[in-house]
């Protein structure tokens, strides 16, 4: 079986995807990708769909050759982009050899891919893209404030140490 070469060890044909669910929060773990929470969203909206994807396997050297390519190709026809320079500076670090998967989703003129090792867990890089000419879709992204607790403005006054007026005059004094 030819195909059989080209999917990662342990993963079989009839592999059980993950879910955009699953792939969109281990997307959110991965520092290494810059635009993870709007990648993470476009996979978690409603509208995103699996797409059709014959052959999930695949390798770093391949992706790597793909994506080159595709990257001279947006630049020149100026197609919006999301996670392509951290997915290259991802592949450019790994063996050519290694094996991946992986997983296409869409929603109208907009494709996403995410790369793995076969878990869906250990996410190496994924790409949102439009079609030339077409805007990416405004994604929104969650919110990320944290809110003060009484206790954390209590740590925060530890930190504050009394010091009488005179010796607050040294101090400055002694810097200057």
């Amino acid at each position: 079986m030819i195909l059989a070469s080209f999917i990662p060890a342990g993963v079989t044909e009839k592999r059980v995807a993950p879910t955009r669910r699953q792939l969109a929060a281990s997307i959110l773990m991965c520092a290494h990708i810059a635009d993870r929470e709007a990648i993470a969203g476009f996979l978690t909206d409603p509208a995103t769909q699996v797409g059709g994807n014959p052959f999930p396997g695949t390798s770093v050297g391949a992706q790597r050759q793909t994506w080159t390519g595709h990257s001279f190709e947006f630049r020149t026809t100026r197609t919006e982009v999301l996670g392509l320079t951290c997915l290259l500076r991802v592949l450019g670090g790994l063996p050519g050899d290694e094996p991946l998967v992986q997983d296409i989703f869409q929603s109208g003129p907009c494709r996403a891919y995410v790369y793995h090792f076969g878990d869906g867990c250990r996410v190496v890089g994924s790409v949102l893209h439009a079609k030339p000419g077409v805007a990416l879709p405004i994604i929104k992204v969650r919110s990320r404030r944290r809110r003060l607790t009484n206790a954390s403005h209590a740590q925060l006054d530890l930190f504050a140490i009394a010091m009488p007026i005179e010796a607050r005059g040294l101090v400055h004094e002694h810097h200057a």
